[in-house]
């Protein structure tokens, strides 16, 4: 029997994301499961107007930056010296941290390379989304209770779940 949408539940969600000008943000018939309650798996307005639902409940918001991928922060577009990054080195390439940059090891921001100039890059740490309006749909297609494993790690595992949950050593699968 399908419960209802609360924390401790794994919820999965068939989802649209759209851009301001409507284009479409993922791949068709997208869905993910994540940990209800806090988690981080989903944006916190969207998992605040899932709470107490059931599976058939359809969802449509509109997301302002703040509540979707962040506001644009200038100061995360950088410019670095060309010495620091690999040989081969092409615009869009992304890498945790600024190579070479000491400070900035395992924060885990991910810089995107948006620029390569004589011997200069230029990075920028924002998400590709961030300040952007974006138009979120969803229908929630399963509820069910968390296992203890996914409560300790913090996330679902298993079927649509987030593709680095193998790494958790996750003894409900053996």
């Amino acid at each position: 029997m399908a419960g209802r949408v609360e924390a401790g539940a794994v919820v999965t969600i068939a989802y649209e994301l759209r851009d301001a000008d409507g284009a479409l943000l993922d791949e068709e018939g997208a869905s993910v499961a994540y940990l209800h309650g806090g988690y981080g798996g989903l944006f916190p307005k969207v998992e605040a107007a899932l709470e107490g639902a059931g599976v058939g409940h359809e969802l449509t918001l509109t997301l302002e930056p703040e509540d979707a991928f962040g506001d644009y922060d200038a100061t995360l577009l950088r410019v670095e010296s060309r010495d620091a990054f690999p040989e081969v080195l092409t615009e869009g390439m992304r890498f945790e941290g600024v190579p070479g940059d000491e400070t900035q090891e395992g924060d885990g921001r991910i810089y995107t390379v948006t620029g390569i100039a004589d011997e200069q890059v230029v990075v920028d740490g924002n998400h590709p989304l961030a300040g952007e309006r974006v138009w979120f749909h969803c229908k929630v297609t399963d509820v069910r209770t968390a296992t203890g494993d996914e409560l300790r790690h913090g996330h679902a595992h298993g079927q649509n779940a987030p593709e680095d949950d193998a790494q958790d050593g996750d003894e409900d699968r053996r």
